[in-house]
């Protein structure tokens, strides 16, 4: 018997002391839990219960709602149980569920049944999660597009796209006697060209979708003594690094996340760049030019009262439209002393004080607009796929090459083996939405889900 013709139990709010509690039940036998317990089920009410254990003894007293199936969140009858936020208020009404015949639910396993019960498809399932750890307001709004099916329905298009170009090419497989036209391979593969372009648009938002859940990799870089520490403590808006008039203070990177405007920052103080290090200190510079090549974003620090050469891995870089200077010191420094500088025409620059905090607003405004770039183009939802979404696109991607590659041969290549590559493609399509039957793969995806959701 499946597992699914269980009712299940659990805890939906975080363990610990709170003001509320809810218990979430979804299942077959929710409804006769539900007179149990003294809950009339009639739908969508909240109705005041005490909450009596089995033996009659008082628990709580409690809010309780019943769903009816197929309009609840599961797709199922289910009840939300609001109790007094007690963990061990919680647990005991926990423990009576399963003696009244309730099993404990596994990770993800409420929004399992509701993807299996045809309430949302695998990437809005994906969304739950992506909007319970949101850390900014794009991956917030990324996650609620996703979650009210923005990628769902750019899938359903490129899939029915290419539902109907092997549907043309297995015409002519399976029905070769019939008085079909001509077949016309240019125009298959000039749709077959469109599919796979739209399809690399959304392999590209992979490194956004990254960048909206663990934040925007921001390096700031410059000499030893430029003030890159002071800055990261401005910004961050205590003392996080240590600060020294003695170069060279910073012998490892430190790493803070940040809100700057929409955007979460992880913002990453380094070691300072100079042309005659001590041994520690080099070691130390290594770790800079690691995090100079992970970065998304560079904040190239300059000191505005010093005219001393960057290194060239730096001036290679600060023309870069991910690449912001910061002059620094600029209350200490006289008036146009930067500008006299070799460096590009078209350099962006930004002069602030990181001790007195002047030009910080504007530097928070450059580093907004940079950020903001770092969003690609994929029409007018805000689309971020995830690993799993990256890896169905690649398969599908290549599939469509091979099956274009076939098509642009000199000689024609037999309609089966064309077939065979967009079968292919779909099938890794079909696997972002979950059209297909793969249960090993939605187990392991839903187990990554926190118990009660």
């Amino acid at each position: 018997m499946s597992r699914f013709a269980d009712t299940i139990a659990a805890l939906a709010t975080p363990t610990g002391v709170a003001a509320l509690a809810v218990i979430r039940v979804s299942g077959p036998d929710t409804r006769r839990i539900a007179g149990a317990i003294g809950l009339a089920a009639e739908p969508r009410r909240v109705r005041r219960v005490d909450y009596r254990a089995v033996g009659g003894k008082l628990l709580d007293e409690t809010l309780v709602t019943f769903f009816a199936g197929p309009r609840s969140y599961t797709g199922e009858d289910a009840l939300e149980i609001s109790a007094h936020g007690n963990p061990f208020i919680a647990q005991r009404i926990l423990e009576d569920l399963l003696a009244r015949g309730c099993r404990a639910a596994e990770p993800g396993e409420f929004t399992q049944r509701a993807f299996l019960n045809g309430k949302m498809d695998l990437s809005q399932a994906e969304a739950v999660m992506d909007l319970i750890h949101a850390r900014s307001e794009r991956a917030l709004a990324a996650a609620h597009q996703q979650l009210r099916g923005a990628l769902g329905r750019r899938m359903a298009a490129l899939i029915d796209a290419l539902l109907g170009v092997l549907a043309r090419v297995e015409a002519y497989i399976d029905f070769p006697e019939e008085d079909l036209p001509p077949e016309d391979r240019r125009a298959l593969a000039a749709e077959i060209a469109r599919i796979a372009a739209e399809t690399g648009q959304l392999l590209a938002t992979s490194h956004y979708g990254e960048l909206l859940r663990e934040g925007i990799k921001t390096v700031i870089v410059g000499a030893p003594n430029v003030g890159k520490s002071s800055l990261l403590n401005r910004l961050v808006g205590r003392d996080r690094a240590l600060v020294s008039a003695e170069p060279g203070t910073t012998r490892d990177f430190i790493e803070e996340r940040i809100m700057v405007g929409p955007h979460c920052l992880r913002i990453i103080d380094t070691a300072g760049l100079n042309a005659s290090p001590a041994p520690l200190e080099k070691l130390g510079m290594e770790k800079t030019r690691e995090r100079l090549d992970e970065a998304d974003l560079l904040l190239v620090m300059v000191d505005a009262t010093r005219p001393e050469a960057l290194p060239a891995e730096l001036l290679a870089r600060m023309a870069s439209p991910t690449s912001l200077t910061i002059f620094n010191k600029s209350d200490l420094a006289p008036a146009g002393a930067a500008a006299g500088r070799q460096f590009p025409p078209e350099l962006e620059t930004v002069a602030v004080s990181a001790l007195t905090g002047a030009g910080i607003s504007e530097l928070v405004a450059r580093i907004t607009a940079r950020a903001d770039g770092l969003q690609p183009v994929s029409g007018d939802e805000v689309i971020a796929i995830n690993a799993r979404h990256a890896h169905a696109l690649q398969e599908a991607k290549a599939g469509l090459q091979r099956a274009l590659a076939k098509l642009n041969e000199p000689a024609t290549t037999p309609d089966e083996l064309l077939a065979s590559d967009l079968r292919s493609a779909l099938a890794a399509l079909g696997e972002i939405t979950g059209k297909i039957d793969n249960e090993r793969m939605l187990d392991q995806l839903f187990a990554s889900f926190c118990i009660g959701k």
